[in-house]
C-alpha cells in the first residue's frame, strides 16, 4: 500500500512540474476577423458589391456569423471553384485552414467583438474603374429588363466597337450595372456581324444565348465574376481587336426579387500604351464527338490537342467550360519528357460559377507538350440541374438542354515579334 501511495505521489509531482500550456489567444473580430473579411470577402459584400448583405462592420459580421461559418467550412464562400494542388493562380480567392479555424474559433466562441481601437483602417474602394479610365467604353444601347422571379436569365448583347483599323488592348474591366442580378458576364469577338442579325431576329435589347453567343466567335475579351479582378496583360502581350470588330456581351442574369431590375452593363477598354511583341492567343481544347447515356450518374469525356513541333508557348490562363451535366473538369499537360503538370481541376463544376483563372506565371508548353482533358459528367435523374425530365442522351450543342466539353488555354507564342505600337 505504501509503495502504491509513493508512486501516486511521484507522478502528481511529475505533473505538478509539467510547465502549463499556453493559453489560445482569443479570436475576436478587431484582431483577425476583420482582417479576413476585408481579404477575401468585402470586394462583394458591400453595399453596390452584389452580395445579399454587407460585411463592413462587426454588427453585420455577427448578424451573418451562423451563416458565415457554414458557408466558410463548407468552402461554398468565398467561390473558387480550383481544387489546392492542381495549378498555381493569381487571385486566389480560396480560405486558408488558418482563416478557417480563426473563424470556427470565432463564432464558438460567441463572435466577440474584441477593442475596436485594434480595427484595421477600413478598406477602400474605386468609385467605378478598377484601373482608371479606360480608353473606350462600351455600353449596350438601353437598359435591359429582368423580370421579377425569373431566375436564371442568359442574354447576349452586341457592342461595336466602330475603329476602321486594328487595335491592341492592355486590359479590359467590365462593369456590371446592377449587381444585385448580374451573376457573371462573358465576352466573345464577332467579325462577321453574325450577333448583330441575331440581335435583330429577337425582340428588346439583345437576344437569348445560354451555352455560347451563337456564332463562331473569334476571341474573347475576358469577362466578370463576383470578385474577379479585369483582364490585365504582362507588358509584352496585348489582346487583339481587329478592325470593325463587334463585341459581345454574354450576361446571366438571376433575379429572385419580387420586382423587375434593369441592367447596363458597361465595358472599358484600355488601349497598349508602349509596343508589345506577342498577341494573346486563347487554344480550344474541345471534343464535339461525344454522346452522354441517358441515366449514367459518371461518364467521362476526354479531349486532347498537342502542341506542334515547330511552336513553343506559353499559357497564361485557363477556363474550363461544360454545362449543366458537367461534374468535374481535369486539365494536365504532358511534357515531351513524360513529365506531367497539372494545370486545373474543378471536382464541383457549377455552370452558374464558371470562370478563367490566370496563372500566378507563365507556363511554358514546349513543342510536343500535349494537353489533355478529362471532364465527368452526371446525366442521372438524380442530378439536381438535370435540364431533361426523364434524361436522354445528350451530345454537344449550344442549347440548355446540350453539352460542351472545352478548356480554353491562354496562350502567346515565345518567337512572336510583333512590335505593334499605340496608336
Amino acid at each position: 500500500m505504501r509503495r502504491i501511495v509513493m508512486l501516486v505521489l511521484i507522478a502528481a509531482a511529475a505533473l505538478a512540474a509539467e510547465p502549463a500550456r499556453p493559453a489560445e489567444e482569443p479570436v475576436t473580430f478587431g484582431d483577425q476577423i476583420s482582417r479576413v473579411l476585408q481579404a477575401h470577402c468585402q470586394t462583394c459584400h458591400r453595399p453596390e458589391g452584389g452580395a445579399p448583405f454587407s460585411l463592413l462592420t462587426y454588427q453585420d459580421a455577427y448578424l451573418w456569423r451562423q451563416q458565415i461559418h457554414v458557408a466558410t467550412q463548407a468552402r461554398r464562400m468565398p467561390p473558387w471553384k480550383p481544387v489546392a494542388g492542381h495549378g498555381d493562380f493569381a487571385e486566389v480567392r480560396r480560405l486558408s485552414d488558418t482563416d478557417l479555424a480563426l473563424i470556427a474559433r470565432w463564432v464558438k466562441a460567441g463572435a466577440p467583438e474584441g477593442d475596436p481601437a485594434r480595427l484595421p483602417p477600413p478598406r477602400t474602394f474605386p468609385p467605378t474603374w478598377t484601373l482608371g479610365q479606360p480608353g473606350l467604353v462600351l455600353e449596350m444601347d438601353e437598359a435591359y429588363t429582368v423580370a421579377a422571379g425569373a431566375g436564371d436569365v442568359y442574354r447576349c448583347f452586341t457592342l461595336p466597337t466602330r475603329y476602321s483599323y486594328d487595335l491592341y488592348l492592355s486590359a479590359v474591366e467590365v462593369i456590371p450595372g446592377n449587381k444585385k442580378i448580374v451573376h457573371h458576364v462573358l465576352t466573345y469577338l464577332d467579325t462577321t456581324g453574325a450577333s448583330l442579325a441575331l440581335d435583330r431576329a429577337d425582340p428588346g435589347p439583345g437576344y437569348t444565348c445560354f451555352g455560347g453567343p451563337g456564332f463562331a466567335a473569334t476571341g474573347g475579351l475576358g469577362g466578370w465574376a463576383p470578385g474577379a479582378p479585369p483582364l490585365v496583360m504582362p507588358s509584352d502581350v496585348g489582346v487583339f481587336l481587329p478592325a470593325g470588330a463587334r463585341v459581345v456581351a454574354q450576361v446571366h442574369y438571376n433575379n429572385r426579387s419580387e420586382r423587375a431590375e434593369t441592367d447596363r452593363t458597361r465595358i472599358g477598354l484600355h488601349f497598349i500604351r508602349q509596343p508589345v511583341d506577342k498577341r494573346l492567343r486563347v487554344v480550344p481544347v474541345l471534343n464535339r464527338g461525344f454522346v452522354i447515356p441517358a441515366g449514367a450518374a459518371r461518364h467521362e469525356v476526354r479531349a486532347s490537342w498537342t502542341v506542334p513541333l515547330a511552336w513553343n508557348l506559353h499559357t497564361i490562363g485557363i477556363a474550363p467550360h461544360m454545362h449543366l451535366l458537367g461534374r468535374e473538369m481535369k486539365v494536365t499537360a504532358t511534357y515531351p519528357d513524360g513529365t506531367v503538370r497539372p494545370l486545373i481541376y474543378i471536382d464541383d463544376w457549377d455552370f452558374n460559377w464558371q470562370g478563367a483563372y490566370t496563372f500566378a506565371r507563365p507556363i511554358p508548353l514546349p513543342g510536343g507538350t500535349r494537353i489533355d482533358v478529362q471532364a465527368i459528367y452526371d446525366n442521372s435523374a438524380d442530378n439536381p440541374r438535370q435540364p431533361n425530365r426523364p434524361p436522354r442522351p445528350v451530345g454537344w450543342g449550344e442549347g440548355t438542354t446540350d453539352e460542351m466539353c472545352i478548356a480554353f488555354l491562354r496562350v502567346t507564342v515565345d518567337s512572336e515579334r510583333l512590335g505593334a505600337r499605340p496608336r
